[in-house]
C-alpha cells in the first residue's frame, strides 16, 4: 500500500511562488507516471501536472509557463514548483498517479490572495 503525503501549501498573495512536496512511502512510483492534481469545493478533481517515469512533463494549459513538476526517485517525492500564482490557483492540491489511483493523501492548501 502506497500512502502520499503533500506539504508545502499556504497563503501567498497573486504573483507569489509555492514549492509543494509529496513524498510517497513506497519507491514504486518511480515507475509510474505522477501528477499533481487540485480540487475547490463543488468540484472534481484536476489534473494540473503529471511526469511520467522517462521525465516527460505535461501540463493543463491553465498552468503552463506557470508550473514546473519535477521529480526525485531517489527520495520517492514528486514537487510542483508554483510561479506567477494567480486567485483562480487557490485549492487543495494533491499528488497521485494516473489511475489506477493510489489511497489519496490529506492534500495541502493553497490559498492565493491579496
Amino acid at each position: 500500500q502506497v500512502q502520499l503525503v503533500e506539504s508545502g501549501g499556504g497563503l501567498v498573495q497573486p504573483g507569489g511562488s509555492l514549492r509543494l512536496s509529496c513524498t510517497a512511502s513506497n519507491s514504486i512510483i518511480r515507475f509510474r507516471t505522477m501528477g499533481w492534481y487540485r480540487q475547490t469545493p463543488g468540484n472534481q478533481r484536476e489534473l494540473v501536472a503529471r511526469r511520467t517515469s522517462g521525465g516527460t512533463a505535461i501540463y493543463a494549459d491553465s498552468v503552463k509557463g506557470r508550473f514546473t513538476i519535477s521529480r526525485d526517485n531517489a527520495k520517492n517525492t514528486v514537487y510542483l514548483q508554483m510561479n506567477s500564482l494567480k486567485p483562480e490557483d487557490t485549492a487543495v492540491y494533491y499528488c497521485n498517479a494516473e489511475q489506477p489511483y493510489y489511497p489519496w493523501g490529506q492534500g495541502t492548501q493553497v490559498t492565493v490572495s491579496s
